[in-house]
């Protein structure tokens, strides 16, 4: 046999004792053909590994056949033989990343790898000329990012976290080494969670690219633990799933606790005990709801700080992470034509607006709880409200940022019950289809008064905003789906063309609109005159369709919140001295509800909200913006 040499007979002593101990295996590997005498060998215990190999020039890539894997303790697998690139290496050797791997190159070269006790990554090239070269990197200085997503097996896991992370994985913003971690109560495989998740992975940035490839290459990065969400123990082996997975690198860990209020200070206990990373950073991501209140929410706080610093906690609201709610200050600091305008000299009120075209559909059980004022107004709503209505930051940095949130939360009045009107869908017979009331859904209470539908008066007390109304408006099983701002400028002062409108100035008022969903755009409502020999003038938009000016799909919220808390970026997160701000302004108006048990206005399923609504608006002299006819362009 000519081209039959012996190659290897290499005792690697200094270092296969921590090899020994942790059980890891040797894999002998053919490159190009199958092998039928390949084997998968185990050791146990001796500190001595000690090889032999053949190789075979031949094929297109040499290949390697096992001839002889002793130790004095071994167990033999079944044999096995696949082919596996994962990296190429200096003089087109291929390595292969386990702990231990012998392959043979194109070469004719014969490569092993391992680690160390020190994590050092050792790569020993055997030629038969130049004989043993060693190779070595520090594995220690590399570092990983090991996200797991706690209440896995639930349906914003499923249906946005999931889908979030791959599409970051597909742009290529997650780092070099990720893993991703499922955990939750459920029974479940991590042959199970791929599938699941598997089902809710589309190519929706390329539509006309096929990632089948880069979805199983997702997919193999994820994984799954379960355990209960308030033992430590079950929080300890998730630990040394991770560790596993992390190969020895500096490990940065992210948690989403995608589950119940109820239970956050439990799995934050568990996790910092028992799954922290000793050398990395640690984060929480928290959905909310933050508390029901004011007290609850600071008790909550109080709780998990008790575990994590302020720096480590991630509170979450999706709507910053809005393409749109993100251009507000792009919109208002870097165009000259706006920041001028942006006071009470010009602007006579501002409508943040929110409706659902459907109802609670089986999640009543949780918004019964909470209701449209805790679930939509306190958070979305406020946020872009305080984004809207702050003074120029010093910088762009998170801190900064935050500060001026903070006083502008501040300086806000807190609700009363005249300042609000609540309302609740009832069912409704439209186009001979039947759509049920708040209290038909069998999650709901028949007797239940929480709303579903509030509108508001707020007020800002600084020397911008000084008697400015800021109307919000929420509602569900409304007529239309959409998120918008409405800032509604004051009338021209001696309008010289004020015959041209009638009575109702109201009609010539200019109106900047910024939709936040769906159909994202911005327009600019002005006057202009129609083409002809007389004097009649129009009212039209000046309109910033994203759709028509980039073709570029928007990412979802969700991909940019992941991506700046890997990054460590804080700006579209919730700081706890804002969450009491915000608290602050609402609190007083929910005990007032709850203790005299106001009675909610109803409305028809599918129809504009209570009539109650229009004249909470009129108190202040405003017109909702969404209420009648809009130009075609304008409309969703």
């Amino acid at each position: 046999m000519p081209y039959t040499t012996s190659l290897l007979f290499l005792f690697l002593s200094h270092f296969s004792t921590s090899l020994a101990r942790s059980g890891l295996r040797l894999r002998l590997r053919a490159m190009a053909l199958p092998c039928s005498n390949a084997a998968t060998a185990t050791a146990t215990s001796d500190p001595f590994l000690y090889a032999k190999g053949i190789t075979r020039k031949g094929a297109e890539f040499g290949s390697l056949a096992a001839a002889a894997v002793r130790f004095p303790s071994v167990r033999f697998s079944n044999p096995s033989c696949r082919v596996s690139f994962r990296r190429r290496m200096p003089e087109r050797t291929f390595a292969l990343f386990a702990p231990s791997d012998m392959v043979v190159s194109e070469d004719g070269l014969a490569t092993t790898v391992a680690k160390d006790s020190s994590n050092i990554l050792k790569f020993y090239k055997i030629t038969q000329n130049e004989g043993i070269n060693e190779m070595a990197i520090d594995v220690s200085r590399e570092s990983t990012v090991s996200i797991t997503v706690v209440g896995a097996s639930g349906d914003l896991a499923k249906k946005k976290i999931f889908p979030a992370l791959f599409a970051l994985y597909y742009e290529g913003c997650l780092p070099k080494h990720f893993t991703i971690y499922g955990y939750a109560r459920s029974k479940m495989t991590t042959e199970q969670l791929r599938t699941t998740v598997c089902q809710t992975l589309t190519c929706r940035i390329d539509q006309s690219e096929s990632c089948g490839e880069i979805i199983e290459e997702f997919l193999d990065r994820c994984f799954y633990h379960s355990g209960h969400y308030n033992v430590e123990e079950d929080f300890a082996e998730l630990d040394k799933a991770l560790q596993q997975q992390e190969g020895g690198r500096v490990a940065n860990r992210l948690f989403y606790l995608s589950i119940p209020p109820d239970v956050f200070v439990d799995v934050v206990r568990c996790a910092s005990k028992c799954a922290s990373s000793l050398k990395g950073w640690m984060r929480m991501i928290v959905e909310k709801p933050f508390g029901r209140d004011l007290e609850s929410s600071a008790e909550l706080t109080r709780d998990l700080k008790q575990y994590l610093s302020e720096e480590q906690i991630f509170r979450i609201d999706h709507y910053l992470g809005k393409e749109l709610v993100e251009d507000l200050s792009v919109l208002r600091f870097s165009n000259l034509i706006f920041e001028p305008l942006w006071s009470r000299q010009y602007i006579r009120n501002v409508q943040i607006l929110f409706s659902e075209d459907f109802g609670t559909e089986g999640r009543g059980g949780y918004f019964d709880n909470y209701g449209i004022i805790r679930d939509i107004m306190q958070n979305h709503l406020l946020q872009i409200l305080a984004l809207f209505a702050m003074e120029p930051p010093v910088s762009m940095n998170a801190e900064d940022i935050r500060n001026e949130k903070v006083k502008v939360l501040r300086s806000m009045r807190p609700l009363q019950l005249e300042d609000v009107v609540v309302g609740q869908y009832k069912s409704h017979v439209k186009g001979g289809i039947k759509y049920p009331g708040y209290t038909d859904d069998k999650t709901v209470p028949s007797n239940s008064i929480t709303p579903t539908f509030a509108a508001a008066a707020l007020f800002i007390d600084n020397a911008r905003w000084d008697g400015v109304p800021f109307l919000m408006k929420a509602g569900k099983a409304l007529h239309n789906r959409r998120a918008e701002v409405r800032v509604q400028f004051r009338h021209v002062p001696g309008n010289l063309f004020k015959r041209s409108f009638g009575m109702d100035l109201d009609q010539a008022t200019n109106e900047l609109v910024i939709r936040v969903q769906p159909d994202e755009a911005i327009y600019l409502k002005i006057n202009n005159k129609v083409p002809g020999l007389g004097m009649r003038l129009d009212h039209i938009n000046l309109n910033l369709l994203y759709a028509d000016r980039y073709s570029r799909e928007i990412p979802d919220a969700y991909e940019r919140l992941l991506l700046d808390a890997i990054e460590g970026e804080r700006r579209l997160f919730i700081r706890s001295d804002e969450l009491d701000a915000a608290w602050s302004i609402f609190t007083p108006l929910l005990k007032a509800l709850e203790v005299r048990r106001v009675a909610p206005e109803l409305y028809p399923y599918g129809s504009r909200g209570p009539t109650g609504a229009h004249y909470l608006a009129a108190k202040y002299h405003v017109r909702w913006g969404d209420v009648g006819s809009e130009p075609q362009n304008a409309q969703a």
